[in-house]
C-alpha cells in the first residue's frame, strides 16, 4: 500500500481553488486499491481533530493564529514528524507546511504542486526565500499546472527539468446541460433580452473586473457578474459612475445550479485578470466545458495555456479595456466564430482538464517516483 500525505493549510468544506483541487485528487485516488491518501491541514480552532471526510482521513492540526493568510500551527510539525508516508505531497505556497516538512518530515519521497509564486507578501518572501530554494532542491518532482508557468516563474525556470505539467482537473458532471439546465438558461436569456457576457470569480484586485466594466459602454451586451469579495463596493461604484446600472448586473453569490445555467446562457465568458495571482483560472475551464468561447488576458500563467488564442477564444494584454472590448465585439458580432470556438473549447476541456485525467497523471507520477 502506497501512503500519500497531502499537506496544505485548509481542506474541504473550506471553499477555495487549492482546497478543492486536493479534494478532487484524494477522491480520485480512492479508486486505486494500492494508494491510501491522507490530508494534513490546520483546524480553525486550537485543538487538533481527525475527521473522515467522504472516506478520506483528514487531520486538522490545532491552529494558534493566522499571519498574512498563513495559519500558524505547532501541531502541524508534530504530525508531519509522526506520520511516515511513502510520499509527502506539498501544495505550495503554504510556508508553515513547507517548513514543517523541511524540519520534521520523514517520508521517503516528496512532491510539490507549485500552485503559484508568492506574489503579494514581498517582505515575507525575502525571509522565506532561502527555505524556498532548499524546498525546491529537495523535491523529487514539481508538478505545475501549465508550461507557461514554468517559463515565467523565476523559481521554476532553472528547475525546468524537475518540473512536470499536470493541468488541474475539474469534475465535469455538474456542468451537463440537462433539460432543467437548458430550461433555466433560456429563462435567463429571455429575462435579459440581450447578448450576455459572463464573469465569475471572487471580487478581488487581481481579477481585473474594473477593466471589463470600463470596456462595457461600447459593447452591445449585458455583463453578468457572479461573485463576492472586497472590491465589490468599489466596482459597484465604478459601474454607477459610468452609467452602466442597466448594463452591468451584479448577481453576488448564486447556487451551483444557477451558475451552471448562467454558463450555458452566456454568449462569451471573460476573465480579465491583471496579476499572476491568477495562476490557472478554473472558471475558464468550466465555461469551456459548457461550450463557450473565452476572452482572457496574457499573464504568463495558466490563463493562456487553458484558453488558446484563436482556437478556443481570444487572449489580450492585461489592464487594457480597449483590447477587451475589441475581443468581445469580435466574438459577439460573429455567431459562427463563437460556435466554432465554443466547440473547440469544450473538446479541449473534456480531453485535457478532467479530474480523472489529472488523477491518472498524478498516480503515474507517484509510481514513477517510487520506482527510482
Amino acid at each position: 500500500m502506497i501512503k500519500i500525505l497531502h499537506v496544505y493549510k485548509d481542506y474541504y468544506p473550506v471553499v477555495g481553488g487549492i482546497e478543492n483541487h486536493i479534494r478532487l485528487i484524494c477522491q480520485g485516488l480512492k479508486a486505486y486499491s494500492d494508494i491510501e491518501p491522507t490530508v494534513l491541514v490546520t483546524n480553525r480552532a486550537h485543538r487538533t481533530v481527525i475527521e473522515d471526510i467522504d472516506g478520506i482521513q483528514v487531520i486538522k492540526a490545532g491552529r494558534l493564529a493566522t499571519v498574512s493568510s498563513a495559519p500558524i500551527s505547532l501541531s502541524l510539525f508534530v504530525w508531519i514528524h509522526r506520520l511516515q508516508p511513502d510520499i509527502t505531497h506539498l501544495h505550495f505556497p503554504y510556508p508553515i507546511g513547507e517548513l514543517a516538512y523541511l524540519l520534521a518530515g520523514r517520508s521517503h519521497k516528496m512532491v510539490i504542486t507549485y500552485h503559484s509564486d508568492i506574489v503579494r507578501q514581498k517582505y515575507l518572501l525575502q525571509v522565506y526565500k532561502p527555505f524556498l530554494y532548499r524546498l525546491l532542491a529537495r523535491a523529487d518532482q514539481i508538478t505545475v499546472s501549465s508550461s507557461n508557468y514554468i517559463q515565467s516563474s523565476p523559481y521554476l525556470r532553472p528547475l525546468a527539468t524537475k518540473c512536470v505539467v499536470i493541468p488541474h482537473g475539474t469534475d465535469f458532471h455538474r456542468f451537463t446541460k440537462t433539460a432543467e439546465v437548458a430550461r433555466r438558461a433560456q429563462e435567463i436569456k429571455r429575462h435579459y433580452d440581450a447578448p450576455l457576457i459572463l464573469f465569475v470569480g471572487l471580487l478581488r484586485y487581481y481579477k481585473g473586473l474594473s477593466f471589463l466594466i470600463e470596456a462595457m459602454p461600447d459593447i452591445h451586451a449585458k455583463l453578468l457578474v457572479v461573485g463576492q469579495g472586497p472590491q465589490a463596493r468599489e466596482w459597484h461604484a465604478l459601474s454607477h459612475r459610468l452609467g452602466l446600472e442597466e448594463k452591468v448586473i451584479f448577481l453576488g453569490h448564486v447556487s451551483d445550479e444557477e451558475l451552471v445555467a448562467l454558463y450555458h446562457a452566456c454568449d462569451v465568458f471573460v476573465l480579465p485578470a491583471i496579476h499572476r495571482s491568477e495562476s490557472w483560472g478554473a472558471v475558464q475551464v468550466e465555461a469551456m466545458a459548457c461550450g463557450k468561447p473565452v476572452v482572457c488576458t496574457e499573464l504568463g500563467t495558466g490563463t493562456s495555456f487553458v484558453n488558446i488564442h484563436g482556437q478556443t477564444g481570444l487572449v489580450v494584454p492585461p489592464r487594457d479595456s480597449a483590447a477587451l472590448g475589441a475581443a468581445m465585439r469580435t466574438l459577439l458580432q460573429d455567431e459562427r466564430l463563437r460556435r466554432e470556438m465554443g466547440q473547440r473549447a469544450r473538446q479541449r476541456a473534456l480531453s485535457e482538464f478532467s479530474s480523472q485525467t489529472m488523477v491518472d497523471r498524478i498516480t503515474h507520477l507517484y509510481h514513477r517516483i517510487l520506482a527510482t
